[in-house]
């Protein structure tokens, strides 16, 4: 099977890596990017009818072999190196390029002492920041570079002549593999060198018409991935809390009702009118919001979530309007921004608005009307420009009813209401939204599935989730997580059975048939929260999460069962 290629940088060297892989029986070169589209190898790209792209990010989740960065930008390198696939090789295209000519030449260089070559091939290999190991095809070494002797403690000395097994602690060596395969080897992990070092091993076969010359092995030491790897997500939180996560194009569905709910939000997006997002726990309310938010005049601006029912009523004041200095025991000196006023000019997001208590829902009512605050222990209006989003997932109108939910306020929040279809409306949008939550999945847990069968989305299909896209993630999470790694395609023997609840339903109702709906409903209720409890070990916040409740909601079913 052909190495998948993919070439950064379509300049003078761009171009002719493009023209090297193409030609080679072993590989086949399925990307290139460039910024500049006008770039000599983007145009030589597109009569080979390579797909091209001025973004990485077009193709990063795509499965590729090899990435080769010749832009010559270290920053790129360290940012590609967290943001590729696991399984991915990632090698700067400077030292791919003189790998080629080192490997063809080397019996000529041996032969023939030229230095000044020698020299030169060496100093463009000792630049790269990137450990790096080179073998011939008898599996002695030839090549190493400064960062491999930092990494394994071992130096030319000891590799340049050596077999490939020279710098091995514990492991195999994939210099030898390759050369017996003929295919790349990724995301090994080995411990090698005098120091012991954890390293994770990444290596290619070098083959130059047809004939293989050779390999070549990149190491990365794992503590520096890591460390990498947590100043990334540190950044990613940081950003989070000033931006949205998502936009319209995150927004998975074709179907009618879908359809009908994404064009009223893109129509909400483009006035200033509050948004009320109404639909089952788990159909994605916060997706929209995001994306309502981020197709807005206010993108640029903060984009706040609150979920009103995850805490106190108290401590929800404090936070949603701030508080002064000296408001009550333990309150900041010099006092605190409510998170209405750190969205100002932005959005704010309330979720769980049907869980607010009278008293807050005055409160809130008041910011509606006057589009002001006024802060705990304080006494002055604070104006703030914030476009509210509400979701809820209650039944507002039986709330009002039932005396639980102001009148008044449902008008003020009901001014643009959007109903998001249950999952169970909307079946033939199962296949694309698999699709998505498998690209999602293999990113938390560093799998590496490409599709679903199409009978394993018919069996998914038959099922109702009472938990929405929420349940199918967990569903779909569940099947990759026990699959073997060589497995690449979900099929329907890896799914989890899905029909069992819909046979306790019948079981039950038809046990409790002198009893009216709203009784047989408790009671199943009651049956499936006792299971979930059961099962978290009496844990009400996991057994929340997993229902797709509030914790106060769960409190709430808990004492009236």
């Amino acid at each position: 099977m052909k190495q998948k290629v993919m070439i950064i940088g379509a300049g003078n060297g761009g171009t002719a890596l493009i023209r090297l892989f193409h030609s080679s029986d072993v590989s086949e070169v399925v990307a290139v990017v460039d910024r500049n589209s006008q770039a000599k190898g983007i145009e030589l790209a597109n009569s080979l009818h390579i797909p091209v792209s001025t973004e990485v990010e077009a193709f990063l989740l795509e499965r590729t072999d090899v990435i080769i960065n010749a832009t010559g930008d270290e920053e790129l390198n360290a940012a590609l190196q967290v943001r590729k696939k696991k399984n991915s090789v990632l090698i700067p295209g400077a030292v791919a390029k003189i790998i080629f000519r080192l490997l063809e030449e080397k019996e000529n260089l041996i032969l023939q002492q030229e230095v000044q070559s020698q020299t030169l091939l060496e100093a463009i290999i000792h630049s790269s920041e990137e450990a790096i190991s080179v073998v011939d095809e008898q599996g002695r070494g030839i090549l190493i570079n400064p960062a491999y002797t930092r990494i394994t403690g071992l130096t030319k000395e000891e590799v340049i002549g050596k077999p490939a097994t020279a710098d091995i602690v514990e492991g195999e060596s994939m210099h030898m593999k390759v050369l017996q395969t003929r295919k790349a080897v990724r995301g090994v992990r080995m411990k090698v060198g005098s120091n012991n070092r954890d390293v994770l091993v990444n290596v290619a076969p070098v083959i130059v018409s047809g004939v293989i010359k050779g390999s070549v092995g990149v190491i990365h030491d794992v503590s520096e991935i890591e460390k990498l790897t947590n100043e990334l997500k540190r950044a990613r939180q940081i950003i989070r809390t000033l931006e949205t996560k998502y936009s319209f194009e995150d927004i998975i569905g074709s179907s009618k009702e879908m359809m009908v709910a994404i064009q009223q939000a893109r129509l909400a997006a483009k006035t200033p009118a509050t948004v009320l997002l109404r639909g089952e726990s788990g159909t994605g309310k916060e997706l929209f919001a995001h994306a309502i938010h981020d197709g807005s005049e206010r993108k640029f601006n903060k984009f706040v979530r609150v979920n009103c029912a995850s805490l106190t009523e108290s401590l929800l004041e404090s936070e949603l309007f701030g508080y002064e200095d000296g408001a009550f025991s333990g309150a900041r000196r010099g006092g605190k921004k409510g998170l209405f006023e750190e969205s100002n000019n932005g959005s704010i997001f309330l979720d769980e608005i049907g869980e607010l208590s009278p008293n807050m829902q005055a409160k809130l009512l008041r910011v509606l009307q006057e589009n002001e605050i006024v802060r705990v222990g304080g006494t002055k209006a604070i104006p703030i420009n914030t476009r509210v989003i509400a979701a809820t997932h209650v039944n507002l109108e039986k709330a009002m009813v039932d005396g639980t939910f102001r009148e008044d306020l449902y008008y003020r929040l009901n001014k643009l209401p959007i109903h998001i279809p249950p999952l169970r409306a909307r079946k033939e949008d199962i296949g694309a939204i698999c699709l998505r939550l498998i690209g999602k999945i293999n990113q938390d847990y560093g799998r590496i599935v490409h599709s679903i069968s199409r009978e394993a989305i018919e069996y998914l299909q038959e099922y109702d989730y009472p938990g929405n896209v929420r349940e199918l993630e967990n569903v779909l999470a569940r099947a990759i997580i026990f699959m073997h790694y060589q497995d690449r395609i979900i099929e329907v023997e890896h799914l989890p059975p899905l029909h069992h609840a819909k046979v306790s339903e019948v079981a039950v109702i038809g046990i409790e048939e002198k009893k009216s709906l709203d009784e047989r409903v408790m009671t199943y209720e009651k049956k499936i929260i006792e299971e979930v409890l059961n099962k978290h070990k009496g844990n009400k916040t996991k057994t929340a999460k997993e229902l797709g409740i509030s914790i106060r909601s769960l409190y709430y079913k808990l004492e009236r069962s």
